[in-house]
């Protein structure tokens, strides 16, 4: 039996000695209710089983995000200096612009989220997607660690066991780094005013507010602005009605929370950012090259011959060993049919989107269904490119899901699907946002839950 299994196992026999322990799961609830943990409008349904992760997992998990974190460094790197590798990607040519602006600054990749199952009996894994400068989840973390800290069942293990969460490094730690950031920064100005841009409307606000009122803490006043409130007036990007923060200010540094599939959207609304960043007059972190990453093409990507060429030996073989086979979903590189005729093998993604929108996993349909899906998406046929992979079995742990109904309290554990979200800073591994779901997709759409992360008897940095 794996560590965390029996982590898991030692935990929910506290709460069986407890009788269930419904005290601290309607408490647990409770604190979710009367939370800033608010996706869209609705509270943040929750695990009241964490998940525990030993020093094996963490080293393990450090090792895997911070390899990736080198490797897409480095592709990022050749696409931005070297004009005859950038074929290897298919982008629209307005993305291919925005890409090639200026940084000014030395990190290439400041902010991202590698999502991974991994297979904890194997201690091995393989990559859902890759997120750069719209990945969150940190405040869900934060908020759902501290409805489970004042538990009897959490407390009962808490006295067996050294535990730590990763709410200060994902917190606090991002502030530190995004300042360090912008020190480089070649046109740095004392007191900066930095602000958060994103569509407000996909956006997780109650997240911005925490990351500015921790600027404030530090002296640096930090404001809140969707993308299409901005201006740019004499050389200048102005916010001009902030969500959270001051009207009609200049800006100085941004933290892109914007994906560039949402910039494209909104093309004519998004220019006053877009030319304030082609001028070099605000310091924009991350900049547009993080669509390299986000783009799912990436997988495909990586397996190209002028990729393998860019890395060591040890690279290529973790890529062969932890990113899924990634095509197009075309004619010209799959075999079609033979994705119709195995749907328990394949999933299907567009290439530059988020929140599981439009991935649809054979396991969910039948052959019918499965088989109109691909023609419905297959050579661009709904209008945007789609990719097809091989689709991974997540590794599945006990849970106790809390969706605020009356029959949560009473209800056996179920087995659970896992996706783990590794965050890094600036290349740096600072925490995992552990996710779970009863179906093949695991998203809040198909009935997700978020658990929340606990390192158990671990020396981590």
């Amino acid at each position: 039996m794996n560590a965390n299994k029996a982590y898991t196992d030692e935990y929910l026999q506290h709460v069986a000695a407890l009788d269930g322990d419904v005290q601290g799961m309607k408490a647990a609830r409770n604190h979710m209710e009367h939370s800033t943990a608010i996706y869209h409008g609705t509270v943040v349904n929750s695990s009241y089983v964490p998940r525990f992760f030993d020093q094996k997992t963490y080293d393990y998990f450090k090792y895997a995000s911070e390899t990736t974190h080198r490797i897409l460094v480095k592709v990022m790197r050749e696409y931005l200096e070297n004009p005859e590798y950038r074929h290897v990607y298919d982008i629209d040519e307005r993305l291919v612009d925005l890409i090639l602006l200026s940084r000014d600054y030395d990190a290439i990749l400041p902010f991202a989220r590698v999502d991974m199952f991994l297979d904890e009996d194997a201690m091995t894994a393989k990559f859902c997607e890759f997120n750069a400068d719209g990945s969150s989840g940190m405040n869900e973390n934060r908020e759902i660690t501290a409805s489970m800290q004042g538990c009897g069942a959490y407390q009962a293990f808490a006295e067996q066991h050294k535990l730590a969460t990763c709410d200060k490094a994902l917190f606090p730690g991002w502030v530190d780094e995004f300042l360090s950031i912008y020190d480089t920064y070649a046109f740095k100005v004392e007191n900066p005013h930095i602000a958060i841009v994103d569509f407000l409307e996909n956006a997780i606000t109650e997240e911005f507010k925490i990351f500015s009122k921790l600027f404030a803490e530090r002296g640096i006043e930090c404001s809140v602005y969707d993308v299409r409130d901005l201006a740019y007036e004499d050389g200048r990007l102005i916010g001009r009605k902030a969500f959270y923060g001051r009207d009609n200010a200049p800006i100085d540094a941004i933290w892109r929370r914007s994906v560039t599939n949402d910039i494209i959207d909104n093309w004519e609304a998004s220019q006053p950012l877009i030319e304030a960043v082609r001028a070099r007059k605000v310091a924009l972190i991350g900049s547009f090259a993080g669509h390299l990453v986000h783009d799912k093409q990436i997988f495909q990507v990586l397996f190209k011959p002028e990729t393998k060429a860019l890395l060591t030996d040890e690279e290529n073989a973790f890529v062969e060993a932890t990113v899924p086979f990634t095509a197009f979903l075309n004619d010209n590189e799959v075999d079609l049919d033979a994705v119709k005729r195995d749907r328990e093998n394949w999933i299907i993604k567009p290439v530059d989107a988020y929140g599981s929108k439009d991935v649809y996993a054979g396991l969910d349909f039948s052959d019918e269904e499965w088989a109109q899906i691909i023609d419905r998406y297959a050579n661009g046929a709904a209008g945007a490119p789609f990719i097809v992979q091989h689709y991974c079995t997540p590794h599945r742990t006990m849970a106790l899901p809390l969706r605020g109904e009356e029959g949560d309290y009473t209800a056996e554990p179920q087995p659970y699907a896992n996706l783990s979200g590794l965050y890094l800073y600036n290349g740096r591994f600072t925490g995992v946002f552990s996710r779970l779901g009863p179906e093949p997709v695991i998203s809040k759409k198909t009935g997700g839950i978020t658990a929340a992360t606990i390192w158990v008897d671990a020396e981590i940095d």
